[in-house]
């Protein structure tokens, strides 16, 4: 990137560039050709075949390195490739496979270090560390790793990252929670759903059912397994003790294991079954920074002393001192980006209030075009709290930004003695009283007990609530009674106010200078739920909302249908990109996560055939390397500043948007890639507008994560998922999810 990182501080990522001198490497491919599955499933068995080699697949073939001098012959090879494919009879069929030598194996950079990810896999010398166990339950430390490659001086380096995560783990293992639990007479009911990890390699997966007993299928099992722990425990364990099918993430395949195999996972619903407080279980999650240098410190040394074995190198972590051009920040630091608010006034981000005082908004929607026309407002009152101080000074600061307001009706309802249909009825039906005369926005007091109630079978009154209103095309705006008590109602207002004003169709502000890279920007989203008590899952295509030049919301639009499957089907993209409004147009794509199956063909596609340019930027919220500030003097780290990047190629960058309180931990990156089949553009473009589009969200004075055009689309998608009907409102220019 451009070299407008800080002269003075020194930035760390936690991705390690790996150097090569072992030339012990082979490569074979299978003929017939295989499929990534089948692929990885082959690689791993020709690891176990020979200890002291590590296999993997990639592009079409076997890559291997090995810790020792002299490779296995290739009358080893095939000999092991016969064995394992009697092992796999079942799925593969009668199907024989034979080897084609590559005699002059050039592996890329990503290979390569796709081949020391594998090594410590195997070797699996980086074990976690215990920090905190109470009961049957255990707060670790671990460290996750990945490949990743890095572009630097017209070269592209192989590199891996390390960082540190925590983990909540049961001591016990499922046959324990189970024959403990409550419900062990209702097997189906307390297993199916669970999630689970199994204890071989700590790989999470979903129980699909149960399949038998132990007693039942033991000698087919042992047939089957491959792990050393899982064929102990399948030895070991009474008859009677159920198999259970699960699947791992999105492979369909399913696999069987007795209970003892796997360990339940530890989550908020089963806490309590452990009797341990889940929030005090969480603090103990939080990772100092010392903390987290020291583990990082002492996992690179174990992972260099596996991998020097095999021939690798991990280098100091990449750095602005020795690869300045690749760290990034904007020319003005993000919070003094210009925003324009009403009668031309120019502030910023951290001083919204003054903004909104001394200019007002940007653009009053056209429903309140004329000053005098009053927010009618209403109030629904569910937990124990004077409210009327409260929305007085909720008028007196709507008048501030001048907005007229009047509480047009309130009501207030005792919830102590209701519970279940009764208290869904008394609710439905003070909702309907309350909007006899159809309020803008209905100011909505709720318990502090409904936070938590979304996972019950009957939900929250939160959602109940949210559905009649949004039916009824009638904004809401929802306050917990541990936030009244708690908060300043100053600095309630301070994100409430802004809020309103956005659901109600205005806009408090925008950008003060456009953004260059395109007409209009667009975020696009599916959003998932897992089937209760189902395998798979079921999707919605949430949405796509419509932003221009600076910034300004235009519109959104709903696809109503529900999808199954994370692909986007091509009619649906089309009639969310419609001709009138982009033909002719370049339009800067977001897609929350990575585009799927054909979605690029298809836009690309549509592009072509509107006469736009696409460009389609992926923003990947998980998997991502930290960045930090060092201190040079005491040899320290700290969380980075906002705005901070890593430039990884021409077309990817990691970048921090957030920085979050000490107590809560460090700030996760995101990262950015360009899609090389859409309109291209510079990486440094896409970052700054990124950055830019993370300042203009009205529901809070804190900046969201994402930029705003994604920033809340999955929710939009939840609570469609969740039975809200968006019937009647497809599309509009007010922001119901702010």
């Amino acid at each position: 990137m451009t070299a407008t990182v800080s002269q003075t501080e020194t930035f760390l990522s936690e991705i390690l560039p790996l150097s090569v001198s072992n030339q012990n490497l082979m490569c074979f491919r299978l003929i017939p050709e295989i499929e990534r599955e089948l692929g990885n499933r082959f690689a791993f068995r020709f690891s176990l075949k020979f200890p002291k080699v590590v296999a993997i697949w990639q592009e079409g073939h076997f890559w291997i390195v090995g810790a020792i001098k002299q490779l296995p012959n290739q009358n080893e090879w095939r000999n092991a490739l016969a064995e394992i494919q009697d092992e796999l009879h079942n799925d593969i069929g009668d199907r024989c496979y034979s080897i084609q030598w590559v005699r002059q194996p050039s592996p890329t950079p990503l290979i390569l270090a796709q081949l020391a990810v594998q090594i410590l896999k195997i070797n699996r010398s980086l074990s976690s560390i215990t920090v905190f166990s109470q009961n049957l339950v255990e707060v670790i430390r671990e460290v996750k790793f990945w490949a990743e490659t890095v572009e630097w001086l017209s070269a592209t380096l192989p590199a891996m990252t390390l960082t540190i995560r925590s983990s909540i783990v049961p001591k016990c293992d499922l046959a324990d929670f189970f024959n403990n639990h409550p419900y062990r007479h209702e097997p189906e009911q307390t297993l199916v759903g669970l999630k689970v990890k199994e204890i071989e390699h700590g790989n999470t997966c979903n129980i699909l059912g149960i399949t038998g007993t132990v007693g039942e299928q033991r000698e087919e099992l042992l047939a089957l397994v491959q792990g050393s722990i899982s064929k102990r425990k399948l030895e070991e364990v009474s008859a009677d003790q159920p198999v259970v099918a699960v699947q791992f993430g999105k492979n369909k395949k399913q696999f069987r294991y007795p209970l003892a195999a796997l360990r339940p996972c530890v989550t908020a619903e089963t806490a309590g079954q452990f009797q341990v407080d889940y929030g005090e279980l969480l603090k103990k999650t939080k990772v100092s920074n010392q903390e987290r240098q020291n583990l990082l410190s002492s996992y690179k040394q174990i992972a260099q002393d596996t991998l020097n074995a095999y021939g690798f190198q991990l280098e100091r972590s990449i750095n602005s001192r020795e690869y300045p051009n690749l760290f990034w920040q904007p020319a003005t630091p993000i919070e003094e980006t210009p925003l324009l608010f009403g009668n031309g006034f120019t502030g910023v981000r951290g001083k919204i209030l003054q903004g909104l005082s001394k200019g007002g908004v940007y653009r009053r929607h056209d429903d309140f075009s004329d000053e005098s026309r009053s927010i009618r407002t209403a109030a629904l009152k569910l937990c124990d709290f004077k409210l009327n101080p409260f929305l007085e000074e909720t008028k007196q600061r709507l008048k501030q930004y001048k907005f007229a307001s009047d509480i047009v009706n309130k009501k207030a309802l005792e919830l102590q003695k209701l519970a279940g249909a009764s208290l869904r009825s008394e609710v439905e039906q003070a909702v309907n009283e309350l909007i006899i005369v159809p309020p803008d926005i209905v100011l909505v007091f709720l318990p502090e007990s409904d936070r938590t109630a979304d996972s019950d079978e009957s939900g929250s009154l939160y959602y109940q609530i949210y559905s009649q209103l949004l039916r009824r095309g009638i904004a809401s705006q929802f306050v917990y009674a541990d936030t009244l008590e708690s908060v300043d109602s100053r600095n309630i207002l301070n994100s409430v106010i802004p809020g309103i004003l956005g659901k109600l169709g205005n806009l408090p502000f925008v950008l003060a200078q456009p953004l260059e890279i395109a007409d209009y920007i667009i975020g696009l989203d599916v959003s998932r739920v897992s089937k209760a008590k189902l395998p798979g899952t079921l999707n919605a295509c949430a949405s796509i909302r419509l932003y221009g030049r600076q910034g300004e919301f235009i519109r959104y639009q709903l696809e109503d249908a529900l999808i199954e499957g994370e692909e986007i089907p091509r009619r649906i993209l089309e009639s969310l990109l419609p001709v009138a409004e982009l033909r002719n147009k370049t339009i800067l794509i977001y897609r929350d996560g990575p585009f799927r199956g054909q979605e690029v063909h298809n836009l690309v596609e549509w592009a072509k055939a509107i006469s736009a340019n696409f460009i389609l930027v992926e923003c990947l919220k998980s998997g991502n390397p930290r960045l930090y500030n060092f201190n040079k003097t005491n040899k320290t780290i700290s969380a980075p500043i906002p705005g901070l990047a890593l430039r990884l190629s021409s077309h990817e960058a990691i970048i921090v948007t957030t920085k979050v309180h000490s107590s809560v931990g460090l700030a996760r990156p995101l990262r950015l890639r360009i899609h090389p089949q859409g309109h291209q553009t510079s990486i440094e473009n896409v970052v700054e507008t990124t950055l830019k589009l993370t300042l203009l969200h009205y529901g809070a004075l804190k900046e969201p994560r994402l930029p705003m055009v994604l920033h809340g689309s999955d929710r939009i998608a939840y609570l469609r998922l969740n039975g809200i009907n968006f019937s009647g409102v497809l599309t509009g220019d007010r922001q119901p999810w702010l």
